[in-house]
């Protein structure tokens, strides 16, 4: 079912006469072949499983430096890391608006020396790390980098992804710091740099997860997604950057929902769209270039406070639905995070189901197993139709930046959102636990609690390292950051010299809002 249908309009059947347009060397190709609609690699997972990468983070370095050995021991194959509120806005710990959020909804990271805490003793050279982080993302970025240097890890060999998606922050989840043009120059030097210093790494997940959990629907969520990295990919070819250099580098991060067959059919139109957009648009050579790979979350929207065990078989039916899709790596949101931060046992049940899924139910056997499907083809063409119309009224308003400086995205979003909280309240869209089978009483649940404690543990520590470094040195490298921004050159190599001194990420986030300034959002359009 589509975003335009019902329950009472959709077809209830589905015929050949649905895939009677659809061309199988043109619109589907074997597993492995362009338009990679049934997947980039020919063996799906019959070759490797998809990267079982949970999303973890919460109160010091050293509190999360023990959950990611938990994890690891538990067999996942790769760390994701969610930084604190002030961490991504860019504020250190003595800021006032960070009062009462260091630690509180990811890991607390101020400067060097916290990013040595969060990975002590894990090898970087040995696993995938991906860090979500926007604004930031340069600034963290390198701190990783410096990391590796002293773990004697060198940057051609480590591998893992930074978010550095800052449209989508613009568009739907607002942890932005800088004005949209300024910011985009960030993003595209990271291309830069990656392209010449570390190759492995994936220089952003172009997200479609902020913008569905903000109450986009499944073709809004893939239309602004891939029209986002249409904007990343121009600026990065506006900036001199051969798109092959680039651009097999790029990854996104899609949305798992409660529409099982619509998730399925929206990762494969994604894979189709964007490799005809990179090949025919962009004019890439490289098959890499063309190769959409992509992370999966499962709907953090959809999990409830009433009956949390229910997201148990939520978050199942939203992984599968991911796997079946055909997705490179996956994150499973644990049953109390409607709470809070999940406990060490829930994100280890959250695992588990990724790997009953991947060990047991047979389907990682065969490639695209519902393939051929008259839905799901139908299906796969009527949500890339739909995506298509949306990117095409953004090409003609002059791309993505210009589109959000006008509040198209934005609004379309907003409008989606409120017909969605119109049909709950209504009974039209049923929630089990939440507007019917209620329960009459619910049984507490044992949640994670993040002490207070945390932010004045980090205020001390942050003290002790200003305390020791070089203020000459310090001040000397936020000087040079802000000489190259006011200019046009290069801006990762003085971000890694002031990370090498010790400064702090509010110390080197100010000293961009003193040339850039602070984006301020319209509110009316």
């Amino acid at each position: 079912m589509t975003p335009a249908d019902t329950p009472a309009t959709a077809p209830a059947a589905y015929t050949p006469e649905d895939t009677s347009r659809i061309d199988y060397g043109r619109d589907l190709g074997d597993p492995g072949q362009f338009p990679y609609t049934r997947g980039i690699h020919a063996s799906g997972y019959r070759g490797k499983l998809w990267t079982m990468r949970q999303f973890a983070g919460f109160g010091s370095a050293a509190d999360t430096n023990r959950r990611y050995r938990d994890l690891l021991a538990a067999g996942g194959t790769g760390l994701s890391v969610a930084f604190d509120l002030p961490t991504l806005m860019g504020r250190d710990p003595d800021h006032p608006l960070s009062l009462g959020e260091v630690g509180k909804c990811g890991v607390s990271v101020v400067t060097l020396a916290d990013m040595e805490a969060l990975f002590d003793g894990i090898d970087l050279g040995a696993i995938t790390t991906s860090m979500t982080i926007n604004s930031p993302a340069s600034i963290l970025f390198a701190m990783y980098l410096v990391v590796a240097e002293r773990q004697g890890v060198p940057w051609s060999q480590l591998s893992g992804t930074i978010q550095n998606d800052i449209l989508k922050e613009f568009i739907a989840q607002k942890e932005y710091i800088y004005p949209p043009r300024p910011s985009m120059r960030l993003v595209v030097d990271v291309f830069r740099f990656c392209a010449a210093h570390v190759p492995r790494w994936n220089t952003i997940s172009i997200s479609g997860y902020h913008i569905r959990e903000a109450g986009a629907t499944a073709a809004q969520e893939l239309a602004f997604t891939l029209r986002d990295g249409i904007e990343y990919v121009q600026w990065g070819v506006d900036a001199g950057l051969d798109v092959d250099t680039f651009a097999p580098r790029l990854s996104f991060f899609f949305n798992a929902h409660n529409d099982f067959f619509e998730e399925i059919a929206k990762y494969r139109a994604a894979r189709r769209l964007w490799a005809r957009v990179m090949r025919d648009r962009f004019g890439a050579r490289s098959e890499k270039s063309w190769q959409l790979r992509f992370h999966t979350q499962t709907a953090g929207v959809t999990l409830t406070a009433q009956q949390p065990y229910n997201n148990v078989v939520r978050t199942t039916l939203q992984a599968l639905a991911g796997v079946l899709g055909g997705t490179n790596s996956l994150h499973t949101n644990s049953l109390d995070e409607a709470l809070a931060l999940p406990t060490t046992e829930a994100a280890t049940l959250a695992l588990r189901t990724q790997q009953v899924i991947a060990h047991e139910s047979g389907v990682a056997d065969v490639v695209d197993p519902l393939g051929g499907s008259y839905y799901v083809e139908a299906l796969t063409t009527r949500i890339e139709a739909e995506a298509l119309a949306y990117m095409e009224r953004i090409d003609r308003m002059g791309g993505m930046v210009a589109a959000i400086e006008q509040g198209y995205p934005q609004r379309e979003i907003a409008e989606s959102a409120y017909r969605d909280q119109q049909a709950v309240e209504s009974g039209r869209r049923t929630v089990v636990g939440v507007n019917a089978h209620v329960a009459a009483q619910e049984t507490p649940l044992p949640i994670l609690y993040i002490d207070d404690e945390v932010g004045a543990q980090q205020l001390a520590r942050v003290a002790e390292i200003k305390a020791a470094r070089d203020a000459a040195r310090v001040t000397t490298a936020l000087h040079g950051l802000q000489q190259a921004a006011r200019g046009d050159g290069p801006l990762m190599e003085p971000i890694l010299e002031a990370v090498r001194a010790h400064a702090t990420v509010g110390e080197m986030c100010d000293a961009l809002r003193e040339v850039w300034g602070e984006y301020t959002e319209r509110t009316e359009f």
